[in-house]
């Protein structure tokens, strides 16, 4: 009677565990997560089809995935939006609108992003500008988070000016952002380096050498990785400032104000001004205006060229038919436009930014091209005849209004994860199967303001054809201000034409449709 319990134990044991290794035969393998985040970048890039930009590791990448051309962020300037794609949160439930407030102050019990797939069993790490600086979250992390380890400025003249400002500053009693303005540098500098004397290059680095840790472990990963530039400073090495002409760089081609505009919708763009040889008040000249543009293109292409190295080595270790890469610049940036530099509005320029979304098990990218290396030969890793066939082919697009809240369910319903109920986005995993399908029909932005005494927020709402501002007093809930822009007729938005009597019912529509907020604009 014993044996014959033993080996029936044993029997109901080996059938468990033979279901069990069936079991995990069958079941997908999840997919790792390679999150790339860039400060500031603007859509000004070759697969955006930006006439100027050098771009040809980003411009790789989006061959094999899918660019969304109209991705909007939630608030442009750094914390709130981050703050908000990392949440899955809008900027009115994560009460974050400065670079100040900590998330974890407002709304403590929420989950993140990488927090999500950390206790989904994801090994989870974060290097570079993910959270805002000095706003980081330890629970988000398998481990702590850490920095590049070069400097920002390289030239001495620059590193004397920064320590001889933030003595002064000290000595004065500064402390937090007003230590930090007083001790700038200029607002570009190009050294004769290589990439990895910069802070950028040295986390390419780090990136570099991470994923050779992650592919050794047993689990799959989410490395998320931030890069600083094209950020003011606008730095790069010497190179990158070498593939330019500048005197065939194109300013802004509307270079004044939005006419009838409230005077609280475009700023005096403090944060450039900040910085040493940038003028505290008064319009740029075009020399400076030229030689900014110029640097922010190298920044891009200093940028662009850290995320091929991290790139490479992903293909280099095999791992990239099981991640997915997402790739998105914080908000936009103006370049002269509307009289102004820098982000901190609800307009066209600052609130649309870079979405690229590379899936190789979605079905419609899995044939979708390799990315060439440097000199343009096929990574070793990527020697597939149809890969290098398709490294030509042009990218696939999406014209779909679509918001960075809608990354955290996105990239959940990718890894097939559950979806925390707190979500205020849409999935755009379908998106990326018909990118022609009916979706969201409408975008939200907003922006705060102090105005004569009061404080305003301004709500932005994109759709199709139109951006609608309305500004309210944050106090009273009355309406101060409208703006309306007609994209059809009107692309840069010069000029607001809801001061126009026969915009009144156009007016009403769509104030009515800002009112339904985000969940009317749900896709249907």
């Amino acid at each position: 009677m014993l044996c014959r319990f033993v080996l029936r134990t044993w029997s109901f044991v080996l059938l468990v565990n033979f279901a069990s290794i069936a079991a995990a035969v069958d079941a997908p393998q999840r997919p790792n997560v390679l999150f790339i985040a860039v400060d500031d970048l603007r859509p000004d890039l070759g697969c955006y089809g930006h006439p100027e930009a050098k771009t040809p590791h980003i411009d790789a990448l989006a061959k094999r995935g899918m660019v969304f051309r109209r991705a909007y962020c939630q608030q442009a300037v750094c914390s709130p939006s981050r703050t908000s794609l990392l949440t899955g949160l809008r900027p009115d439930a994560t009460k974050v609108y400065d670079l100040q407030t900590h998330f974890r102050d407002t709304i403590p019990e929420t989950i993140t992003l990488p927090q999500h797939f950390k206790q989904s069993g994801y090994y989870v790490v974060g290097m570079g500008k993910i959270f805002h600086g000095g706003l980081d979250d330890p629970k988000s992390w398998s481990e702590p988070h850490k920095n590049g380890s070069a400097p920002g400025y390289v030239l001495p003249e620059n590193q004397e000016r920064i320590a001889a400002g933030r003595s002064q500053a000290k000595a004065a009693g500064k402390k937090g952002q007003a230590l930090s303005r007083a001790g700038r540098g200029a607002a570009f500098e190009s050294a004769d380096v290589p990439d990895s004397a910069y802070h950028d290059g040295s986390l390419a680095d780090m990136a570099v050498a991470k994923l050779g840790e992650l592919k050794a472990k047993d689990q799959p990963f989410f490395l998320a990785v931030g890069f600083l530039k094209p950020h003011l400073p606008f730095n790069a090495p010497k190179k990158y400032f070498d593939l330019y002409d500048p005197a065939k760089l194109k300013l802004a081609a509307n270079p004044q104000r939005p006419k009838d505009a409230p005077p609280y919708a475009i700023t005096d763009f403090g944060e450039l001004r900040a910085y040493y040889g940038i003028p505290k008040e008064g319009p740029l000249d075009d020399e400076l205006a030229r030689q900014l543009v110029h640097a922010y293109r190298a920044a891009t292409s200093y940028t662009d060229a850290n995320i091929g190295r991290v790139l490479a080595e992903l293909d280099r270790l095999g791992l990239r038919e099981n991640t997915v890469v997402v790739l998105w610049g914080d908000h936009g940036w103006k370049l002269g436009e509307h009289a102004g530099w820098c982000k901190h509005t609800c307009v066209e320029n600052d609130t649309r930014s870079t979405l690229i979304v590379a899936a190789p098990m979605a079905s419609d990218q899995k044939a979708s091209g390799g990315r060439e290396s440097p000199d343009g030969a096929q990574p070793s890793s990527a020697k597939q005849p149809q890969r290098e066939a398709d490294t030509s082919r042009s990218p696939r697009t999406c014209d779909r209004l679509v918001e960075f809240v809608d990354i955290y369910p996105t990239l959940c319903d990718l890894a097939g994860l559950p979806l925390p109920g707190h979500l205020q986005g849409v999935s755009m995993k379908p998106l990326l199967d018909q990118p022609g399908r009916a979706w969201k029909s409408a975008a939200f932005s907003q922006y705060p303001r102090s105005h004569e005494g009061k404080q305003l927020m301004g709500y932005a709402m994109r759709t199709a054809r139109y951006r609608y501002v309305q500004w309210r007093d944050r106090k009273t809930g009355d309406i101060a201000a409208q703006e309306l822009y007609d994209h059809e007729t009107d692309p840069a938005e010069n000029e607001n034409v809801a001061v126009r009597a026969a915009s009144a019912d156009l007016l009403k529509k769509l104030s009515a449709q800002l009112a339904a907020g985000w969940e009317g604009a749900k896709p249907k």
